[in-house]
């Protein structure tokens, strides 16, 4: 795991979770840009098909407000950094 990841709160954990960082045995993505901008996406599990898709993600914070999606793609070369698309309702 990549040591400036360690103190970075994953997407989907609560704000008042003890310990909302990445977890031993985990794979992330960073997120770069938008809503979302540095937090990070536990991709563990997905194949390379999911990964390559993209995600839009929930969040109250978005151009949309609640139940908005800001939309995040793996950046091509470097699949660790999904980069902001823009938001969706």
């Amino acid at each position: 795991m990549d040591a400036r990841w360690k103190l970075r709160r994953v997407y989907g954990a609560d704000h008042d979770d003890p310990d909302p960082g990445p977890q031993p045995g985990h794979d992330y993505a960073e997120l770069v840009g938008g809503a979302l901008d540095g937090l990070l996406l536990d991709i563990t599990g997905r194949t390379p098909e999911e990964r390559s898709g993209g995600l839009a993600l929930t969040t109250e914070i978005g151009r949309f407000g609640p139940g908005g999606r800001a939309c995040y793609a793996p950046r091509p070369g470097d699949p660790h950094l999904w980069d902001w698309e823009g938001d969706a309702p």
